[in-house]
């Protein structure tokens, strides 16, 4: 099992995990076929990462100054990943 499907699986596992740090959703997200994309002009924390394959959008904030990803923000990715097959149903 690869590292980026060992991140896949703790945050789609339950009870939804408190400490994901950003880089690694963010690579996690990327082995499977998301893009960041750039921001608008007024930059902010807001990040959107697109999926060309299956024509998907995640929107997410950055955190700051923390690296730790919000609860709320793991919960609603591991929904998404589940939905399109990025991971299993019942973890």
């Amino acid at each position: 099992m690869s590292k980026h499907q060992k991140i896949i699986d703790r945050i789609c596992s339950l009870p939804t995990p408190s400490d994901i740090r950003w880089d690694e959703l963010k690579a996690a997200l990327e082995s499977v076929g998301y893009v960041m994309l750039k921001g608008g002009r007024t930059g902010g924390s807001r990040r959107k990462f697109y999926n060309k394959t299956i024509d998907k959008l995640i929107i997410l904030h950055e955190p700051h100054p923390s690296k730790i990803v919000d609860k709320g923000a793991v919960n609603d990715v591991a929904e998404h990943l589940r939905a399109h097959g990025f991971a299993g149903e019942s973890l």
